[in-house]
C-alpha cells in the first residue's frame, strides 16, 4: 500500500488531527473542591480524556473503573489512592486496570493537583459495602459539560469527534 491509499483511508474512516487549547475551557465542577476540564469525547470508541483538579480536603469517592482503563499522568503536585502505597507526583504515569477500585484523595501538605486522565467505560462510585451509588460514562460527563457551558453562557468546544 502506497502512501497516499493509506492517506486516503485515514481520510475515509479516520477523524482528523485538532489541537485543543485548555486554557480556553472552563473547569467543570465535578465534586466539592473537584473540577474536570474535558479535552476531548470520542463517542466511536467511548474514551474520553480530561484534567482533573483538586485542591484542599476535595476526593474524588470510591469507585470502580468497569469496562476500560484508566491512564494518568500526574501534572501538578501530589496525590494517592487510599488503597495504595504509592503517591502520583509530576511525571508520574499511573495505569488502572479494568474493575481498579480506589479513592483519590491530595497528598498530604499539598493544596491542589492537576492530573491528565484518559478513561475508557463507566467510573462506578460505591458505598462502603460495594453498592453502586452513582455512574458516570461518556455521555454523563459531556452532558456535565454541556450544561455547565448553557448555564454560564459559555460557547462550548466540538470535543466530540
Amino acid at each position: 500500500m502506497t502512501s497516499q491509499e493509506l492517506e486516503a483511508i485515514i481520510g475515509d474512516v479516520g477523524l482528523p488531527d485538532q489541537a485543543i487549547q485548555s486554557d480556553e475551557l472552563p473547569w467543570v465542577p465535578q465534586g466539592e473542591r473537584v473540577w474536570f476540564k474535558p479535552l476531548r469525547f470520542d463517542l466511536t470508541s467511548g474514551r474520553w480524556v480530561n484534567l482533573i483538579r483538586m485542591t484542599g480536603d476535595g476526593r474524588v469517592n470510591r469507585h470502580r473503573h468497569s469496562g476500560g482503563q484508566v491512564l494518568g499522568y500526574c501534572i501538578k503536585g501530589s496525590w494517592r489512592y487510599l488503597e495504595r502505597d504509592w503517591v502520583a507526583r509530576p511525571g508520574t504515569f499511573v495505569y488502572e486496570p479494568p474493575g481498579d477500585i480506589h479513592t483519590l484523595v491530595l497528598e498530604e501538605g499539598n493544596d491542589e493537583m492537576i492530573t491528565l486522565f484518559i478513561l475508557e467505560g463507566v467510573i462506578q462510585y460505591l458505598d462502603d459495602d460495594d453498592n453502586v451509588i452513582y455512574q458516570d460514562d461518556i455521555f454523563s460527563k459531556l452532558e456535565r459539560y454541556l450544561r455547565y457551558c448553557r448555564e454560564h453562557g459559555i460557547e462550548p468546544k466540538d470535543l466530540r469527534y
